[in-house]
């Protein structure tokens, strides 16, 4: 049949799935075998306390014994108290069991956040992301907790209640088992209702805070435009929207609940009438109708409580189907079994016809890169945006693999080493200086943990930062706020520059390193790393090229492809790409009519 196979493949997911879920609850089996216990002994107990309660009243209708009296309360007293204890004990193990259960779904979705491929976080957004995680997580857990402490216990006490009231009246029992499915068929109906509207309501929330945490990131803009109000506006509409889903639902499980306990009513009333014809017969007595009646509120407790538990676990799919996608993510790079780690870099980087393209049918971003940098040389990299100058360095970083070709380090394929072993040897300054909302000298130490105060001023002294750090509130214990906002730019730029400096890599890119200093700075943080670069291989990707002429090669990338190749003399010279940028950036080395380019008192100056 051609269903079958998607039958068996969603029976496999589903197996899958349980497998996974069993793993994360594994470590909290004892504490689990204890609620279990603890829930169980209140389920026996109120099961048993309608048997008193016919004993007693049973008793009263006849001998009416003080003894029996006493007795009988306080029965019901001890079992009272020993379920409330019971009862609290299970409550707070199962908080603890929970919260459990969160860490370790945290750790597992956080460590694959960190490792799921960048075009996922940049399309979908990091407010959106965490959004559905945190709901999702939130969900999933109160659903297995529903299922392990609430479903078994009800189970268990249906059973007992519905053997004891076939045993003091079948015809009573009938009575009341005939309503007893209705709940559940009533949680059945509503059941796709919920589920569509907790997946809607995940989407919504997940669209809202995105944007909202775009807004926050970028509320210098929105300032500069005067869109305070409006983006208020967008915010609270879209909330509104999102809430009034939410009310629609609350009216809607209201009309189901109402439905639901007119039916509890209706099988409460019929046992009543029932009984009282009974008892007036003869037949039973009224101490079996007192325990009936306990019966029913009981047992219709636990079928709606399961009824609720069907209702949430079909919401709660959702959040599982949330969290899966995370944890079953294909992890765009991941390091092969034989991947070792590397000692000794010497700094020799070979790109051997890369092609890259991020979409099979998308267009190349890199068509056929043939290169080889010698250890120690600075290659500088310039061309108009898009030609696939971040690109290659994030393939060299391993951030992506080559679609097509290799690329060698040392003579060893990138693909043999550990990731984090070739990161730890390749130090990185990139355009957008990113700081976290921490103390400077913790941010400066991300570059080596583990480094001493006197190493990491030493290198913010090399960095041309350790003067303004000093000036700050709190010198090097000074909090950069989120990004490093408290900061300038090229103040951020500058501890970027020291925290690379710190990790003395073998391997150093500079992703328009010096972009965002003023030209006072810019010159003595360009001393700085002409004396961090001495002896390293140096990738310099720049769009101001007074910060390539003095590389030992610079490429010129356009659509993919190296069209030029040479130092700054050579490629002037060719009066290429190349020379054409330096003529709409200079202000001294415009080549004079009748001069040769390059020469004269002007070369090299003012670029």
């Amino acid at each position: 049949m051609p269903g079958e196979p998607g039958t068996i493949s969603d029976r496999r997911v589903r197996l899958q799935r349980l497998n996974q879920v069993a793993r994360f609850a594994f470590p909290q089996r004892h504490a689990i075998a204890i609620i279990l216990g603890f829930t169980l002994a209140v389920a026996a107990i109120s099961a048993v306390e309608p048997l008193i309660l016919k004993a007693l009243f049973d008793e009263l209708a006849g001998a009416r014994s003080h003894q029996t009296l006493i007795i009988s309360v306080a029965t019901l007293l001890g079992l009272a108290i020993a379920r409330e204890l019971l009862d609290g004990a299970a409550n707070w193990l199962t908080w603890r069991t929970r919260i459990g259960l969160q860490y370790a779904l945290l750790e597992a979705t956080v460590g694959k956040l960190h490792k799921m491929p960048l075009r996922i976080q940049r399309s979908e957004g990091v407010g959106a992301i965490m959004t559905r995680l945190d709901r999702s997580i939130q969900g999933f857990t109160s659903a297995v907790t529903l299922l392990l402490f609430n479903v078994l216990p009800s189970v268990i006490f249906l059973l007992i209640a519905i053997w004891i009231m076939l045993e003091l009246e079948w015809r009573l029992a009938l009575v009341v088992l005939s309503f007893a499915p209705m709940p559940a068929l009533i949680a059945m109906r509503a059941a796709p209702e919920q589920v569509e509207r907790e997946r809607s309501l995940l989407d919504q929330w997940a669209h809202i805070y995105s944007r909202f945490n775009e807004v926050l990131s970028g509320i210098v803009t929105v300032r500069s435009f005067s869109m305070e109000e409006t983006e208020k506006g967008r915010f609270l509409k879209d909330v509104a929207a999102a809430n009034r889903l939410v009310v629609r639902g609350v009216a809607t499980d209201a009309s189901y609940g109402a439905v639901s306990n007119v039916v509890v009513a209706v099988a409460r009333i019929w046992a009543v009438g029932l009984g009282a014809y009974l008892a007036i017969r003869g037949e039973v007595t009224i101490g079996t109708i007192v325990a009936f009646l306990g019966y029913v509120g009981g047992l219709f407790g636990p079928v709606q409580g399961l009824s609720g538990v069907y209702s949430a676990l079909r919401r709660a799919s959702v959040s599982l189907d949330e969290i899966f996608r995370i944890l079953n993510v294909q992890e765009h790079l991941g390091d092969s079994p034989e991947a070792e780690e590397l000692d000794g870099v010497q700094g020799d980087v070979w790109f051997d016809n890369v092609h890259f393209r991020y979409e099979q049918a998308g267009r190349p971003l890199l068509d056929g890169i043939t290169l080889h940098v010698a250890p120690g040389q600075t290659i500088a990299i310039v061309g108009p945006s898009g030609s696939g100058k971040t690109t290659l360095m994030a393939l060299l970083m391993r951030f992506y693999d080559p679609t097509e070709g290799r690329i060698l380090l040392d003579g060893r394929d990138l693909r043999t080493i550990k990731q984090s072993a070739l990161r730890r040897n390749i130090g990185v300054v990139l355009q957008d200086p990113l700081l976290f909302n921490d103390t400077v000298l913790a941010n400066i130490a991300y570059g080596r943990i583990g480094a001493s105060e006197e190493e990491i001023i030493a290198a913010a002294r090399a960095a041309n930062a350790d003067e303004f750090i000093r000036r700050l509130p709190e010198g090097y214990a000074t909090m950069v706020g989120e990004r490093g906002a408290l900061l300038s730019v090229g103040e951020r730029q500058r501890i970027t520059i020291a925290r690379a400096l710190l990790k003395n890599p073998a391997i150093l890119v500079l992703d328009e390193a010096t972009s965002s200093l003023d030209a006072e700075s810019e010159e003595a943080v360009q001393t700085a790393i002409e004396s961090l670069v001495r002896d390293r291989t140096t990738f310099i990707i720049a769009h101001r090229l007074a910060t390539v002429i003095n590389a030992d090669r610079i490429l010129v990338l356009k659509e993919g492809r190296i069209v030029e190749s040479g130092t700054h003399l050579e490629l002037l010279q060719q009066r290429g790409y190349y020379a054409s940028l330096v003529k709409r950036q200079s202000r001294g080395l415009i080549v004079n009519e009748g001069e040769e380019p390059g020469a004269g008192p002007s070369a090299g100056a003012g670029i």
